[in-house]
């Protein structure tokens, strides 16, 4: 593909991608993440066919070394801030609330 063309569908993905987001509201924030840890892990699956290729060339293994290791910290990121956020909505123990002198 053209180079020109390339960079057009990364500029139009980059605006569309931004103007999606910032629309959704805070509650679907949560379970928009963990839909978005799901396409990560298909990023991972993809960069391991991409660093496991047969030709032998340096920039190929390190270049996909480095995508599996940056998708991988995207993945584990993202399932650590929505276990976080999902912590938020669950119930207080009742026990702890009585010893903290509150009714």
């Amino acid at each position: 593909m053209d180079l020109m063309l390339l960079f057009f569908i990364f500029v139009l993905a980059a605006f569309l991608g931004f103007e999606l987001i910032a629309k959704v509201p805070s509650q679907l924030h949560t379970p928009l993440m963990s839909g978005s840890n799901a396409v990560s892990g298909i990023t991972i699956v993809g960069a391991l066919i991409a660093g496991g290729t047969a030709d032998d060339s340096w920039l190929t293994t390190v270049l996909g070394t480095s995508a599996v290791i940056l998708a991988m910290i995207n993945v584990v990121g993202g399932y650590l801030v929505t276990d976080r956020m999902l912590g938020f909505f669950k119930k207080k123990d009742a026990g702890a609330v009585k010893k903290g002198g509150v009714k």
